[in-house]
């Protein structure tokens, strides 16, 4: 999710916010109430009714007032396209996996006692923790109730961020932050790996037993609560999130896309093979095939730990990113097949500018909306196969320019 575009780590143009990526499509912004004030009076009734006290309520709003600058993000989230390795080289690199080490040692016993606890490895929660925050380094700069009120009185995807500000509230009022201390994104992802309010009262946990769930000032909180989180969307204990593969020659790709999900057994069948040249330590594992550039870049087959860091952040390159550098931070060296040179990724327009291009020389590919389904997919590998191309149904740059030509 690339919508916080505010003053942060260059490497990080982003905050995870958990269950943020739905809420977050650009919808309609009300004008603010004429009194921020009349606004506040009108939350107390919902704030009550949610266990808030009077005093907590009226310490987190002292001193609030619209904030123009956070509505304005909410207008400025920019429509940019990345490929995938574009999107993994700004984000995994050495000096992100030597860090990831040095944590690693410095909180070993809160890792290894949260991997006792939960089943989650430790160089899991660190790429997490990586990703979200730089480490703790940057957890955003917004007084969050301030800003979820803000982004609720302006009218911005009302009921879910006022459900979030009554959820904060509630935080506060049960003694785990203070309201200077909650601090955030501008749309209200919080503390070292990023939780929105909902997701505090659900995951977080009190791992250091010190009475307060503090995912802002206590490292073990944080931690422990990440490794809490992916357990309960189904963490598979001592199973790693995929494997990287190399494809056997004249590979069946039609039918690989027709498979989807096979076992790592029935994959091999096919001529797949992991890229070190070790077995599958699980050939009943079910897995699916990911070539995020195509058949001439690194490849993949994803295993059920990859879609639970998905629950993290619903976006292929950010489990991917997640995965590799769990990786890098155990030792693990660059993607064994290198990227291909001179792709580039796709915005919504040019995309239908493929299927109009593969229209006109007809194929069927319905309307050409943008949206690359299963007859888009049939169309592209059917002109790749004519034109003397690898047809593995890849979208991308090197497409649109092959059919413009």
């Amino acid at each position: 999710m690339t919508f916080f575009q505010t003053k942060r780590f260059s490497l990080f143009p982003r905050f995870g916010a958990i269950a943020v990526a739905a809420a977050l499509t650009l919808g309609s912004v009300a004008a603010p109430l004429a009194n921020s004030a009349d606004f506040v009076r009108s939350l107390w009734p919902a704030a009550q009714e949610r266990g808030v006290s009077r005093a907590a309520f009226e310490a987190a709003f002292a001193g609030y007032s619209y904030l123009p600058k956070v509505m304005e993000l909410t207008r400025k989230q920019p429509e940019f396209s990345q490929t995938v390795q574009q999107y993994i080289d700004r984000r995994v690199t050495n000096a992100q996996a030597a860090k990831g080490a040095g944590m690693r040692k410095e909180w070993n016993q809160t890792l290894t006692g949260a991997q006792q606890r939960y089943g989650v490895q430790p160089e899991i929660v660190l790429a997490i923790w990586g990703m979200e925050t730089n480490y703790g380094s940057f957890m955003g700069g917004e007084n969050t109730i301030h800003a979820l009120a803000t982004l609720t009185e302006g009218g911005y995807r009302t009921d879910f961020f006022r459900g979030e500000l009554l959820t904060a509230l509630r935080i506060i009022s049960d003694g785990h932050v203070t309201p200077r201390n909650m601090v955030g994104s501008w749309a209200g992802a919080m503390g070292h790996t990023q939780f929105m309010p909902s997701s505090f009262m659900r995951y977080a946990v009190d791992y250091n037993g010190d009475g307060k769930k503090d995912i802002w000032n206590s490292v073990p909180d944080a931690l422990g609560s990440t490794a809490n989180y992916l357990k309960s969307f189904g963490w598979r204990p001592g199973e790693t999130w995929g494997y990287e593969v190399k494809l056997p020659r004249g590979f069946d790709f039609a039918r690989a896309r027709q498979v989807e999900k096979a076992t790592l057994g029935q994959w091999q069948q096919m001529g797949i093979q992991r890229v070190s040249g070790r077995a599958f330590p699980r050939g009943g594992d079910t897995a699916r095939l990911y070539m995020p550039a195509g058949a001439n870049g690194p490849v993949f087959l994803l295993l059920p730990n990859f879609d639970v860091i998905k629950r993290y952040n619903n976006s292929d390159s950010y489990a991917l990113a997640v995965g590799h550098l769990a990786d890098r931070i155990l030792g693990g060296g660059a993607f064994a097949t290198p990227w291909p040179a001179g792709d580039y990724a796709l915005n919504k327009d040019q995309r239908a500018q493929v299927q109009s291009l593969l229209a006109r020389a007809g194929y069927d590919v319905g309307t050409p909306d943008g949206v690359i389904g299963p007859k888009t997919r049939a169309a592209v590998m059917s002109f790749q196969a004519r034109a003397g191309l690898v047809a593995d149904g890849h979208v991308s740059g090197r497409l649109l320019d092959a059919l413009k030509r």
